[in-house]
């Protein structure tokens, strides 16, 4: 298959580069840039190493929009920001399948998007159309989808634990609580002050709490999806780590804390039977050194009682953000849509 990468110098976009290298449904690789058209790929990333089965253009150089659009990809992976990869993408969604990694199509509700992002969502018709492509919980919808929104990574942490359990009424109409680590390559590559290694060193730091982070809004719509009417506080923190994300879910919830234990393991259980890429530890509280280098997340749960027949559920989540929460998770969408085994090119098991 002919593959196309839009935005392939950034964090994301060589994740998907390297992954997509070594996947073997993939026969010819199209790295396309916005603003370095003609560089060698190797001074953008020189860990990208031997192209030994001859995937890559034969200069080995970062490519034009045009240069790809007369390719014809099969697919196209846009690792490219918000705001902007709606807009460079457009000429592909009439002849290839395209995923999205960007916020552009993950939002529905267009006062939502525009709250969340500071303007206006872009093509309303397709993006009524776009799949959410969380992946072990819409698969049926990605098997037929033209377009498929790769969620954020802090929803995909917090998502995979939290909807099977709202679907099999363990949680129902509560207040929800995420507290999620967050290692520094969530905030790109682009350089930044904040992102600075003075900066972020020996610290940690909440920012952005409550509903004024932009993926709030995306986890109470898929929340409300399930059929929850919760009030949801979001409080992300950056933490002195390269990759990995650790969410902490809190939920306050109706029923002796044994029952509700065996609930959990219960429905999380049936979720995610058959599903390579979620690995549920029970009352273990996972690590991000579990999942770092692969594209799973781990998810554990303790139940404590609070008195008065109400307990309180804690629900532990850990990725990669940027495989699981980012690349990994797109190429698994992509398998999917394809026909593919989902593990297919992607790493089950963490770095030691």
């Amino acid at each position: 298959m002919r593959i196309c990468v839009l935005g392939a110098s950034g964090y994301t976009g060589a994740v998907l580069m390297r992954l997509l290298m070594d996947h073997p449904k993939v026969t010819e690789l199209i790295p396309v840039s916005s603003t370095a058209v003609g560089r060698p790929i190797d001074e953008v990333d020189w860990g990208l190493g031997a192209d030994t089965q001859g995937k890559l253009p034969s200069e080995r150089s970062l490519l034009s929009r045009d240069q790809a659009l007369r390719a014809k990809p099969d697919a196209v992976f846009s690792a490219l920001p918000h705001g902007v990869s709606a807009q460079f993408c457009k000429p592909f969604f009439s002849n290839s399948i395209v995923l999205d990694l960007s916020a552009d199509f993950r939002l529905k509700n267009e006062e939502a998007h525009r709250r969340a992002y500071g303007t206006a969502p872009p093509m309303r018709k397709l993006r009524e159309t776009a799949v959410y492509g969380l992946t072990e919980l819409r698969e049926n919808d990605i098997r037929e989808a033209n377009l498929i929104s790769v969620p954020g990574c802090y929803p995909t942490c917090a998502l995979l634990p939290i909807l099977p359990l709202a679907h099999a009424s363990v949680i129902a109409s509560a207040t929800i609580t995420i507290n999620s680590l967050s290692g520094i390559s969530g905030a790109g590559r682009s350089e930044k002050k904040d992102s600075m290694f003075v900066e972020r060193s020996e610290n940690a730091l909440a920012y952005n709490p409550g509903i004024s982070h932009r993926h709030h809004p995306e986890m109470v719509q898929e929340i409300r999806r399930a059929g929850i009417s919760c009030n949801l506080f979001f409080i992300p923190h950056l933490v002195p780590m390269r990759r990995g994300i650790f969410s902490t879910i809190s939920v306050p919830v109706n029923g002796e804390h044994r029952e509700i234990a065996m609930r959990v393991e219960e429905a999380l259980g049936r979720a995610y039977a058959d599903k390579l890429f979620i690995n549920l530890t029970g009352n273990r509280i996972p690590s991000t050194r579990d999942v770092v280098g692969s594209n799973r997340c781990d998810i554990g749960w303790t139940v404590e009682s609070t008195g008065n027949g109400v307990s309180m559920l804690f629900l532990f989540s850990v990725i990669d953000n940027l495989l699981k929460g980012a690349s990994g998770q797109a190429i698994q969408d992509f398998n999917i849509r394809f026909g593919f085994p989902q593990d297919c090119g992607l790493p089950l098991r963490g770095e030691v």
